[in-house]
């Protein structure tokens, strides 16, 4: 799938750097084609592109992955995953840009992460793509610097909802309303894609703000790539990750709805640091706004 340059209603999804321009993407994304797992980048990832340009350490649970002047660098998971929780500890560039998977009709559930233009604050660009409609970004500004250490940063998905968290704090929720019409990834396994990537055509300033490559290379920091998640192993998998068991523990009755102390961490990233709600951008849809935004999410 192209990625559409924003139009310019949506200019928080364009950010600028003085350094570089480039995006460390942590993706749930849909590949054709259960069981609790632990990652381990040596044996759970693969190099996808940029083999050269990236490198596992440790014990397999830390990975950079690298920008300069001749490519960059991305991994993906060699498992797919229905269901779960997948978290991974980052520590950001300063930079800006942004990547998407492909497929005509794929999901997706992503964090995407937009540098900053000498000392402004980083912007965490979310979506989530449905049989390849996306068109649902929620933004927000880090309340920290995430080029100083490494943060967690998770994707918790069950047939109830989809949570985003930052250090254990939801940002966002997108709940199931399937039974009204509204769709809800939950009959696809989906991979874990990471990326650091040139985004300066587009991403800053409608491509003004080029890179200078005289700071390259460019290194993001990834750790403890973790999927506690239900493995897709075909359609049979829609049914038996989805089975309220004690196996499928993200299908327990705590996991269905944030708790008070959750809700009110969520009231407080939403009130102080969103940048932009697809729901509120009247302009860009002509009035005409995605279904679930009429629906309480949390």
């Amino acid at each position: 799938m192209t990625r559409r340059t924003p139009s310019a209603q949506t200019q928080l999804i364009k950010m600028t750097s003085f350094k570089a321009l480039l995006a460390v993407v942590f993706i749930f994304a849909t590949v054709f084609q259960s069981c609790l797992v632990h990652g381990n980048f040596h044996s759970d990832t693969y190099f996808n592109w940029g083999a050269t340009h990236s490198s596992i350490f440790g014990n397999g649970d830390d990975l950079n992955l690298m920008l300069d002047n001749v490519s960059g660098s991305g991994v993906q998971s060699r498992k797919l995953y229905l269901f779960g929780s997948i978290e991974m500890l980052i520590k950001l560039v300063n930079s800006a840009g942004t990547l998407s998977s492909t497929g005509d009709y794929h999901d997706e559930i992503d964090f995407e992460f937009l540098g900053n233009s000498s000392g402004d604050p980083y912007t965490v660009h979310t979506n989530i793509f449905i049989q390849g409609k996306g068109n649902r970004e929620q933004q927000f500004i880090l309340w920290f610097d995430p080029t100083a250490d490494f943060h967690n940063y998770t994707i918790h998905w069950n047939p109830d909802a989809v949570v985003w968290y930052v250090d254990s704090i939801p940002i966002r929720v997108y709940r199931n309303y399937k039974s009204e019409g509204i769709d809800f990834p939950d009959q696809q396994g989906m991979q874990v894609y990471s990326s650091l990537w040139n985004g300066d055509n587009w991403a800053t300033r409608g491509g003004l703000v080029k890179i200078d490559w005289s700071c390259a290379p460019f290194k993001a920091g990834l750790r403890k790539f973790n999927a506690r998640a239900c493995e897709w192993n075909g359609p049979d998998s829609i049914s038996r990750c989805a089975y309220p068991n004690q196996a499928n523990w993200w299908t327990s009755p705590v996991y269905k709805q944030l708790n008070a102390d959750q809700l009110a961490q969520l009231e407080w990233v939403r009130d102080n640091y969103m940048g932009y709600n697809y729901c509120t951008d009247y302009w860009r849809f002509n009035s005409q706004m995605a279904p679930e935004c009429s629906k309480p999410q949390y």
